[in-house]
């Protein structure tokens, strides 16, 4: 979602601010812009393209400035058009961009307005730099301190004045917000990788803080206006990670990064044990009679695969709530819960709320699989299993699932060995299995050319069905997702066993359903349901596993996996729905990497 980047400098920030942008275009957005400091002067340039026009822009203005801040926006209020775009002014005093949705913007504008400020966008953004101009004392620090009182909300804000030179005010409120320090030159950006290979320096700001950059110095205070100190941390930017390489797109980078992804997700895994998961881990599952797992889209897919595992396995009851749901509806808490949230970037606001929204009710243990070792859900939970597939660029996730189920996996065997329900020789069995995934993985890739005739067929149709069962039926969800969010095909997913409640009236010779059929102990019911779609007229694309015992004939095409699974088949079951996605789109030619409408991480609610 929307990115920030800001600097003081001795030198023209301009090319620090494009890089940091371009390091931010995984996340997604629709416009861009960049403002700068110049003869006491605010200058800037917006862009309703990609990052590379506002570039070519710049170059040709020739504008330079050694005070910036720099924007990516993902549409929320307002279209997304130049003149909603960030950075917004006011009264050409102050400049400011924002992350985040201010829930009273209405009242402040009618507010403004009253007071005569002239609105040019139709922003919650403008609001609050009206409202900065409007408070503004002469000490730009000062003023935002005040300012924030007035917003409701989640934000994360970076601000300049034209009469201040050198000088960056940054603040956030339930948006990410970091702080990179260097010598005679320091940043604030939405993401440490906005500003990696310039500083690994990096502070993450807490709630309620207020900073001021400097050239020299970097100030903190906290929601009570206290001056503060926070941890320096040295963070080492996987740059190289978010480098195309020979691949097309990144999505098809990250989907064969698998195997290495889940290999690194694994190293160190030696034995199974609770504290893979923290110190405090062994106690804490030794409490727990229950598990509740929060999450959103692909990660809640995620977690309802663990459903299965967790209750077959661990024998342990588990629930799966949609994050955005669990905090506004009535529930029964249960203090000797695991509450888990799984999440790629660990800011992802509707999870947050959730985790403290359960914290709130008296379920006091916590637990994430997430992708990012510093991220604000590390922080927010007790415990934690860092997965370890690097940067992920492309919008649609693949290589964060793949490695969230098995964060989970690990979470099943060490909950299920805490309890006494795994023995040595089953413990074995799963290792090994793990073990073997990488490899695994890799024979599933090299289906990729039979995959790619089936993306033809696809590519010309405008509905699909999934169907899955068992375990299998969140994979059908994650495939559909997958095809809706990167070829804008209507897709849609059910447990195989719906099919005669109402999904049956859709089938034509015009719908693809597409199959998962491992050989589990629910096939044959499977081939029951498959034999449903036939008979009307259907066309059924099978992803079997060799000896499925399904074979081609009319209207039934089937790709064969080279080797049944077991309680892993989930794993290597979406990845050629990953590549059918991925084809489909290529030969529908849309924007595979940046899916219109959808941003990579959703900080605001």
């Amino acid at each position: 979602m929307c990115g920030i980047v800001g600097a003081v400098a001795q030198n023209n920030v301009i090319p620090i601010l494009i890089e940091g942008l371009k390091r931010l275009e995984y996340r997604g957005y629709d416009s861009c812009g960049i403002a700068v400091h110049l003869d006491r002067k605010l200058q800037r340039s917006r862009s309703t393209s990609r990052v590379a026009d506002l570039e070519k822009q710049l170059a040709t203005s020739g504008l330079t400035g050694f005070t910036g801040i720099a924007h990516t926006r993902w549409a929320t209020h307002g279209a997304p058009v130049t003149h909603n775009a960030h950075p917004h002014f006011s009264r050409d005093r102050i400049a400011l961009v924002h992350n985040g949705i201010i829930e009273n913007h209405d009242d402040l504008r009618a507010e403004l307005q009253a007071l005569g400020y002239v609105f040019e966008s139709q922003t919650d953004t403008e609001v609050i730099a009206h409202l900065v101009d409007h408070m503004y004392t002469g000490d730009l620090f000062e003023t935002v301190q005040q300012a924030i009182k007035r917003l409701t909300g989640a934000y994360a804000i970076a601000v300049f004045s034209a009469d201040e030179p050198h000088r960056v005010v940054a603040a956030r409120q339930g948006s990410p917000l970091i702080v990179g320090l260097g010598d005679g030159q320091n940043f604030v950006a939405s993401d440490a990788m906005a500003i990696a290979g310039t500083t690994d320096q990096i502070i993450y700001l807490e709630e309620g803080d207020v900073v001021d950059l400097q050239l020299q110095r970097v100030w903190i205070v906290d929601v009570n206006g206290r001056s503060v100190e926070r941890e320096v941390k040295t963070v080492q930017a996987y740059s190289s990670a978010v480098e195309l390489g020979p691949y097309q797109h990144y999505m098809q980078k990250e989907i064969f990064e698998q195997p290495r992804a889940i290999a690194d997700t694994l190293e160190g895994v030696v034995n199974i044990m609770p504290e893979l998961f923290g110190d405090k881990a062994f106690s804490v599952f030794q409490q727990i009679d229950s598990v509740l797992i929060l999450a959103c889209g692909t990660s809640y897919y995620a977690g309802l695969t663990a459903k299965y595992w967790l209750e077959s396995v661990a024998k342990i009851p588990a629930n799966v709530e949609i994050a955005s749901e669990y905090r506004y509806r009535d529930s029964v808490p249960n203090p000797n819960t695991l509450v888990v949230t799984i999440t790629q970037s660990g800011e992802t606001a509707d999870t947050l709320a959730a985790v403290k929204h359960a914290r709130s009710l008296g379920m006091l243990h916590t637990l994430t699989i997430c992708n990012a070792a510093t991220s604000a859900m590390v922080r927010e939970c007790a415990l934690a299993y860092i997965t370890r597939a690097g940067v992920e660029v492309g919008v649609a996730s693949t290589k964060a699932f793949t490695t969230q189920l098995v964060g989970l996996f690990l979470l099943t065997l060490a909950i299920a060995q805490s309890k006494n329900r795994l023995s040595e020789e089953q413990e074995q069995a799963h290792l090994k299995a793990l073990r073997h995934l990488p490899a695994a993985l890799q024979s599933v890739l090299a289906l990729e050319p039979h995959i790619v005739a089936w993306a033809e067929a696809f590519a010309r149709k405008e509905n699909a069905l999934f169907l899955g069962r068992g375990m299998h039926y969140p994979i059908a969800l994650e495939g559909a997702l997958k095809l809706k969010e990167i070829t804008y095909i209507h897709a849609e997913a059910y447990a195989a066993g719906e099919l005669k409640h109402g999904p049956l009236a859709l089938v034509t010779e015009e719908m693809p359903v597409v199959t998962i059929a491992p050989n589990d102990t629910l096939i044959e019911k499977l081939k029951s349901n498959m034999q449903e779609v036939r008979a009307r007229g259907g066309q059924l694309y099978v992803f079997a596993d060799a000896d499925s015992h399904i074979s081609p004939s009319e209207g039934v095409h089937v790709i064969r996996l080279p080797e049944n699974y077991g309680l892993l088949s989930p794993i290597l079951h979406v990845v050629p729905l990953q590549l059918l996605a991925y084809h489909t789109a290529l030969a529908r030619g849309t924007d595979v990497d940046k899916p219109r409408n959808l941003a990579k991480s959703v900080t605001v609610e």
